[in-house]
């Protein structure tokens, strides 16, 4: 036996129950006008004939409302919403995003769940969606180490020329360097959460604003020793700023190191090239978010891979995300 052989993720009854149980944990609420009082189950009802279906197919997990006298579904509301691709398989879709540490290609999901590649590439877009939390909580506190650093991934989709010696510089010739890359901060509450930013550029003042907004004044605050950094310790934003010089090969300076977010990095930029290769600059905050979503519901934090896929369903509600607005260059 293995996880994937729960009924959950082959039979189109028993995945409505799954996700049932997650998103109403407390019973039925109509996402129309949010009775939770009564409703009816509509059992045996069946979709128009077609082609395809000539006896039209059971809709499984059909409600009605006895307030508004609507139907619904668990989907209505959520990502899955207006979906065409089988409940059990969006299930099967989140378990393996929820379970790869470093991502899975639209390609692989394509031919895994046997869906176009168009509609694997938008059922993963859904998904990072979902994972999305939108948390404003600030980390750190009295005692607690927060790191910070900031990484470079891709070209940016309009490159601006610099002149060095009389001529244009697009890069040092090893990709080294932050000319005209995406700018990537994050920063990671040591042994807990991370939180990451695509910003246009990394500077002093949006260093600045990112601590003062998700950093809390009682925490110690370690990075290395780039200027971007200088001047959190002399505005009060942290408690105490200390730094590595990794230019003199310092890493780790008795507790004072950014090695936690420098792991982040390491998976973020592995799963980036070795699994998705491409993503155009608009994509980069989703997949950011997917990233950020294993690193907080990892193994190391009681986490496993079931608990982390109930923890992506359970963040489908209130959220919708069209293919008008989410397409682009499918190349994930």
């Amino acid at each position: 036996m293995s996880v994937l052989s729960n009924k959950y993720f082959h039979d189109e009854a028993a995945a409505f129950a799954k996700l049932e149980s997650i998103v109403w944990p407390e019973g039925p609420t109509c996402p129309h006008c949010g009775n939770a009082g009564k409703v009816y189950e509509l059992k045996g009802v069946r979709s128009k004939p077609s082609k395809k279906n000539p006896e039209g197919v059971e809709r499984h997990g059909l409600k009605k409302c006895a307030e508004c006298r609507k139907q619904f579904t668990v989907r209505v509301g959520t990502v899955f919403e207006s979906s065409h691709v089988e409940l059990h398989k969006w299930l099967q879709a989140a378990y393996l995003m929820a379970s790869s540490k470093k991502g899975v290609s639209a390609h692989q999901m394509h031919r895994a769940l046997e869906v176009t590649y168009k509609t694997a590439w938008f059922m993963e877009h859904r998904l990072r969606e979902a994972m999305r939390s939108g948390a404003l909580d600030p980390f750190g506190g009295a005692g607690k180490v927060v790191e910070m650093d900031e990484t470079y991934f891709g070209r940016v989709k309009k490159p601006t020329p610099h002149k060095v010696m009389g001529g244009e510089f697009s890069g040092s010739r090893f990709g080294r360097g932050p000319s005209n890359k995406r700018a990537v901060i994050s920063l990671v509450e040591r042994g807990g959460k991370v939180r990451s930013f695509h910003v246009p550029k990394a500077t002093r003042a949006g260093v600045e604003k990112i601590v003062a907004e998700n950093v809390d004044k009682e925490s110690r605050l370690h990075t290395d020793e780039s200027q971007l950094y200088n001047k959190t310790k002399q505005k009060g934003l942290v408690a105490d700023h200390e730094t590595v010089r990794h230019s003199a090969d310092e890493y780790v300076r008795g507790d004072v190191t950014s090695n936690s977010v420098e792991n982040y990095f390491s998976v973020f930029k592995r799963g980036m090239r070795g699994t998705y290769q491409h993503c155009a600059e608009k994509h980069l905050h989703r997949y950011l978010a997917e990233f950020d979503f294993r690193f907080n519901n990892r193994i190391a934090l009681g986490v496993d891979d079931m608990e982390r896929t109930d923890a992506v369903l359970s963040g489908i509600s209130g959220k919708r995300l069209t293919y008008r607005i989410s397409c682009g260059t499918a190349n994930a």
